[in-house]
């Protein structure tokens, strides 16, 4: 590991470390954040916030055409930059909040009844809104390369993600470059995880509904047994699908729910299941839905059930372009040295920023949010999940160091 002195002498090397003021009041807005929670296109109240304090530091923010969530460029109109040939790089942070319970006992805990920042959103926001402020004190005294583009998206956790009414929106019009970072509780505070090709999984979500014939349990043979052609689709259809594609594909369906039947002695008549569909491969992805389909009537057919499929598309993987990937690991060395960067795997998460990387180029990276020496694993999406709040600092000097080295590109 790089030794302290040298670690800071990286930071300071480049315009864009974050004051020590600044940093205090991030916090705190973090932590307001925290305690107030909002759900997918009702963040009306951390949208408000936001506009608030961008707008204090002298910039424009727009709401989206829903109501919530903003675009914001600094250096001049984006547009104007794009129209002159000039690159402009985009930051993004999404701001919705989960529908679980904050099982936590710190003084910042959800005020709000099962609803928490349980997958670190909170933390997103205020790395993007403080590079922002940073970005433009550098922008005012004529020492930003290019314009940047901040983009708070609603609705990340709503299939297929708010990502696609930001886009309507025009957020990504004169943008050619798009980074951002995800709260990782594996990678300790002060490092990043960072990969090129596929970081995460595509996530599609499937429901089955599956009717026949019941009755009494004396006599199956004179029904559909649901009960049996349920348990045999669960087990069955991903089976069948490991060998109808590629196993490099890693297409994998998983079940979170199943529900039949009333009584011990009565063949139902109905029966639910419901789960999710990943996919490591864009390709594959793009063909799921009829894998899918075709493997579940093949099941439910065999038992005599007729199955109806409800499949709902998700998100494609988030496919990290090579050299914004370089960008974000030479910002990271810049700051932190080398040792700050780490390799990581692909996960099966979905993630909505991949619908950004379909039309500009762009990366994501895994922002380290574990204690230093703490090996207790609060895991993403669970009541207890919180974050060392020096990975707030990180990301913020991360997104700085990156617009000033993207300037080199004209």
């Amino acid at each position: 590991m790089p030794c302290e002195t040298d670690s800071e002498t990286a930071r300071g090397e480049l315009p864009g470390v974050l004051p020590s003021g600044l940093r205090e009041e991030l916090i705190a807005f973090r932590r307001d954040l925290h305690m107030h929670p909002e759900l997918g296109k009702r963040e009306f109240r951390t949208t408000a916030a936001l506009r608030a304090r961008l707008e204090k530091a002298g910039l424009r923010p727009r709401t989206l055409t829903g109501g919530t969530g903003l675009v914001c460029d600094i250096g001049r109109d984006g547009a104007s930059y794009a129209a002159a040939g000039r690159p402009v790089l985009a930051l993004r942070a999404d701001i919705d909040a989960l529908p679980i319970p904050d099982t936590k006992t710190v003084s910042y805990r959800s005020t709000v009844p099962k609803m928490a920042h349980a997958c670190g959103h909170d933390v997103h926001t205020t790395v993007v809104l403080g590079a922002g402020l940073v970005l433009a004190d550098l922008a005012e005294k004529g020492l930003l390369p290019h314009p940047v583009r901040l983009i708070f998206q609603p609705a990340e956790e709503v299939l297929p993600g708010g990502a696609l009414d930001a886009i309507e929106c025009g957020v990504l019009d004169g943008v050619d470059r798009i980074l951002a970072v995800h709260c990782d509780p594996k990678v300790e505070v002060g490092r990043i995880g960072l990969r090129t090709g596929a970081i995460t999984s595509a996530c599609d979500r499937l429901e089955v509904t599956l009717a026949g014939a019941g009755g009494h349990t004396a006599r199956p043979h004179l029904t559909t047994d649901l009960v049996t052609a349920a348990a045999r689709v669960a087990t069955d259809v991903p089976a069948v699908l490991a060998r109808r594609a590629d196993a490099r594909s890693g297409l994998s369906v998983t079940w979170g729910r199943l529900v039949t039947g009333h009584a011990c002695n009565v063949i139902p008549q109905h029966a639910e299941l419901a789960g999710t569909v990943r996919c490591l491969d864009l390709r594959t992805w793009r063909e799921a839905p009829d894998l899918v389909h075709a493997a579940v009537d093949e099941v439910a057919g065999l038992h005599r059930a007729k199955s109806e499929i409800n499949y709902t598309r998700g998100v494609p993987p988030v496919v990290n372009d090579a050299e914004a990937a370089g960008l974000l690991r030479n910002a990271m060395t810049a700051r932190r040295g080398r040792y700050a960067v780490e390799d990581t795997e692909q996960s099966l998460g979905g993630e909505d920023f991949s619908w950004y990387l379909e039309r500009v180029p762009g990366a994501m990276a895994r922002l380290g949010v574990r204690p230093v020496g703490d090996s207790t694993l609060r895991d993403l999406h669970c009541g207890d999940f919180d974050v060392d709040e020096k990975a707030i600092e990180v990301g913020v000097e991360l997104f700085t160091a990156a617009a000033m080295l993207d300037g080199n590109r004209m």
